[in-house]
């Protein structure tokens, strides 16, 4: 965990932004109290009250704002009316509005672009798709593919480290601020006061949302150096530069060198720097469950699939949930598509591309808007916010900010109170997207258990993972089943490992574990060399001897902080620190979760 510096958020917020596990982990949080009023208004370390804390990794993010629209009802096409049009002319204004979202003839709209040649006919959310699609495969840090990003400078970076909604948020707002097209991003603060944040600034609806920045007079716009800078060199904002994002993980950039956190990489891909300013907000404040809300996207029918779509996961109504976005779709078929995912996680990492394959595999499961029974009040996911989404574009109405979907995409809108149509674009998505053999399915599901091990050799505490590795173990029971007739005790003989009964899925509200995000790749270490010990001495007894699980027992976690000082870690161990909220601080032992698994020791 880093601790909070001055050139963070400020330390009221920063112990608000305690965080929760990876991206798609289920957790429902208590409500955050809002912080101090700043001392220098719009100053680099303000300090403003903040929202309930339903965002992603503990994120004292805003909450939705529910499914209503200028006429109270339950969705629409356009929402309520937001900021008004002169909020742009104000101290707030982050970048300057020059162009709407739906033009195509305009001088503008008629230039060649990064991936679009001049006069294209495109609006601009075509060319957003295009922009998106035309990044390039590269190399992560940490060895998997993720993209290589591209500006309109003739810049190229490393993908940013963030988390699952940050990428999503990331890229479409970075787009707006490059070519002067509006943003608006709707959130409810604790008392359900409506919030906005754009490119007008961090507002309400009557003015200036308390004392946010004042972006426009406080940081600097170098926009008029994008043809200069190759020679001139590229201007940089040293207080950005040292700015980190919310939540307790790192935001590192590893890419960018040792010292670089996400200020360092906004400073690297703005020249105005005012929206790296506004990125910091917009990323420690918003997540996945306003990408769900109907304010900012709406429910998309499965045959409009394109680049820069998001696909929202929702096994829940209020918490955290998971975000990927569409990288690229390719026809291969007349009624066939391969679509490709990336996806930001937690601890924060670069975006993982996902294979054709493994990407169906999002498409096709109930959190992504299924007609399953989410056990919620007998709701279906489907009523959850999860499933294919599209970004709304703000349109001025009446002198105000309305998001609104296109003219162009309102034969593919879904209502969100359509439940039945949106559980139902799972089916649709069966056979749309390209189906895979059983050996090709084998090999997906063995490296999203594969993908959730390594997760939990650098955070042994993560019950997300542990909870991922054994979904997609089920799923690899029903594949050997049905096409290799093979029983579950076959499959854990030739794919179980001791790491999997070690770290057994927990759960999550009955084992404060599940709150201990700051666990280490040398606990780990520890973990393993101690389950490994209880092996050895089994065998050489001749006995079986089911594996210690790593939870917290009755005498907390002491068997391994006693077995660390036998093999020279005793300084690695970190003692348990609430990293989140958690109600189930005081349990005296954690309680081990259902599996499917074989028994360790089976006979």
């Amino acid at each position: 965990m880093m601790l909070p510096r001055s050139s963070r958020l400020p330390l009221v917020l920063a112990a608000l932004l305690a965080t929760l596990p990876a991206c798609d982990d289920a957790t429902e949080v208590e409500p955050a109290t809002g912080g101090p009023e700043a001392t220098e208004a719009g100053g680099d370390d303000v300090a403003i009250p903040v929202g309930t804390a339903d965002g992603d990794e503990g994120k004292a993010g805003f909450g939705p704002v529910g499914r209503t629209d200028d006429k109270g009802k339950a969705d629409g096409v356009l929402n309520t009316p937001g900021p008004a049009a002169n909020a742009g002319a104000s101290d707030t204004e982050v970048w300057k509005v020059t162009a709407q979202w739906a033009d195509k003839d305009t001088p503008a709209a008629r230039k060649a672009g990064m991936a679009w040649p001049a006069d294209s006919g495109l609006t601009w959310d075509e060319k957003y798709a295009l922009w998106i699609d035309a990044m390039e495969a590269a190399p992560a840090t940490d060895g998997y593919t993720t993209y290589a990003f591209i500006t309109p400078y003739g810049k190229k970076l490393p993908a940013p480290a963030v988390e699952c909604a940050e990428t999503a948020i990331l890229l479409r707002a970075t787009f707006a601020s490059w070519y002067g097209l509006p943003f608006m991003l709707q959130g409810s603060d604790e008392t359900g006061k409506r919030i906005y944040l754009g490119h007008f600034g961090f507002r309400t609806a009557e003015g200036r949302w308390q004392n946010t920045p004042l972006f426009k007079t406080r940081y600097t716009d170098h926009s008029h150096r994008a043809d200069t800078w190759q020679t001139a060199g590229w201007p940089q904002d040293a207080a950005l530069r040292k700015r980190h994002l919310g939540g307790s993980q790192d935001d590192d950039q590893p890419a960018l060198g040792p010292d670089a956190g996400a200020g360092t990489w906004f400073d690297e891909a703005f020249l105005n720097k005012r929206v790296g300013h506004f990125m910091i907000f917009a990323l420690s404040y918003f997540g996945s469950g306003n990408l769900a809300d109907p304010v900012n996207t709406f429910n998309l029918a499965p045959g409009a699939v394109r680049e820069g779509d998001v696909l929202v996961e929702r096994w829940q109504r209020r918490g955290i949930g998971h975000t990927l976005v569409v990288k690229e779709v390719e026809n291969v078929a007349a009624d066939a598509l391969a679509v490709e995912l990336v996806s930001g996680s937690m601890p924060r990492r670069q975006a993982k591309w996902e294979s054709a394959a493994s990407s169906r595999h999002y498409f096709l499961i109930d959190y992504t808007g299924g007609p399953g029974d989410s056990g919620e009040d007998g709701l279906p996911y489907a009523a959850l916010g999860g499933g294919l989404k599209r970004w709304r574009t703000p349109v001025l109405v009446n002198g105000r900010w309305v998001n609104a979907v296109p003219v162009a995409d309102r034969e593919d809108f879904i209502d969100a109170t359509n439940h039945a149509a949106i559980g139902a674009r799972i089916e649709t998505f069966e056979t749309l997207l390209r189906d895979v053999p059983p050996e090709e399915k084998r090999q997906v599901l063995l490296a999203q258990i594969a993908d959730a091990r390594a997760h939990l050799e650098k955070h042994p505490a993560s019950c997300s993972a542990r909870e991922r590795r054994e979904a997609a173990f089920e799923e690899l029971y029903d594949l050997e089943s049905e096409h290799f007739e093979r029983t579950r005790t076959a499959v854990d003989a030739e794919f179980r490992t001791l790491a999997d009964a070690v770290y057994a899925p927990l759960v999550y509200d009955q084992s404060k574990t599940c709150c201990f995000n700051s666990t280490t790749e040398d606990m780990a270490r520890v973990i393993m060399a101690y389950a490994e010990k209880e092996q050895t001495e089994a065998q050489a007894a001749g006995m079986c001897v089911t594996p210690t699980v790593f939870r917290w027992e009755e005498t907390g976690y002491q068997r391994w902080f006693d077995f660390a000082g036998t093999i020279g870690l005793a300084d690695k161990w970190v003692t348990w620190r609430e990293d989140e909220p958690c109600p189930q601080r005081g349990v005296a032992a954690d309680t081990l979760a259902e599996s499917g698994a074989s028994p360790f020791c089976a006979p």
